[in-house]
């Protein structure tokens, strides 16, 4: 998330959004985003997280974050004050060694997330260009809805670009193809990707066994867990939990 100031345009998720004065900017990097022009020099301030560091359920609930929803709060004088405030004091504690800075910086962050909610209140998903930006949407919006996962008994339900199509109710080659065209990556990328990260998170933060997270990914198998995680980030999931 970031404190802007300045006059810009940006391409979000297929959205072209303009931004003047100082706003506070919002992005999920799942979706799509690129500079398109810039008419003055910028200046402001960006604070850059993961989703392990502020709770996933909290991001995933947040219309700030969401596929579809408008990323972008204009800040009059008063506001831009307060928003500068925290952005400074998450600055300097990052730079300072107060032994719980972790524990500041994110309650700046919830700060920032709830101010600007209550600036502007969730509004109605932003219209699409086009049916192609519509059904990226619609698909990155369903996968992040899959995750967390909080219950090892409950294995995940879609792990394929079928799946997805299926649950969409659209051919899967129209799936593949909107996706590919809106973000550039395959549908299976984006499902892989998101499936390791979670598996990653879950070997850090639960004390799950390998076998119950494997189960709650969806797969049948440990071994096809294993075999899966190893292709995909070079190490085995007992390798990487204990690092």
């Amino acid at each position: 998330m970031g404190l802007v100031n300045g006059d810009m345009t940006i391409n979000y998720g297929g959205q072209l959004l303009e931004i003047k004065g100082t706003v506070l900017f919002f992005v999920n990097p799942r979706v799509p985003h690129s500079l398109v022009n810039r008419v003055t020099p910028t200046s402001g301030y960006s604070c850059i997280f993961t989703e392990t560091f502020i709770s996933g359920r909290e991001l995933q609930d947040s219309p700030l974050f969401r596929v579809g929803d408008n990323p972008v709060i204009s800040l009059n004088p008063e506001q831009t004050s307060f928003m500068t405030g925290l952005f400074e004091k998450m600055l300097a504690v990052y730079n300072g060694d107060y032994l719980h800075k972790g524990e500041l910086i994110k309650s700046c962050i919830t700060l920032i997330i709830h101010e600007a909610l209550r600036i502007q209140p969730p509004k109605h998903a932003l219209p699409f260009k086009n049916g192609t930006s519509r059904i990226a949407h619609l698909f990155t919006d369903l996968l992040e809805r899959q995750f967390p996962i909080e219950r090892s008994n409950e294995p995940l339900r879609l792990r394929s670009a079928q799946d997805y199509a299926n649950h969409l109710s659209i051919h899967v080659n129209y799936l593949n193809r909107a996706v590919k065209e809106v973000t550039g990556k395959p549908t299976s990328t984006h499902i892989a990707a998101r499936i390791i990260a979670e598996a990653k998170a879950l070997l850090q933060h639960s004390d799950w066994s390998v076998a119950e997270i494997a189960y709650a990914l969806g797969f049948e198998y440990p071994a096809y867990f294993n075999n899966y995680f190893r292709r995909l980030t070079g190490s085995t999931p007992n390798a990487f939990r204990k690092v």
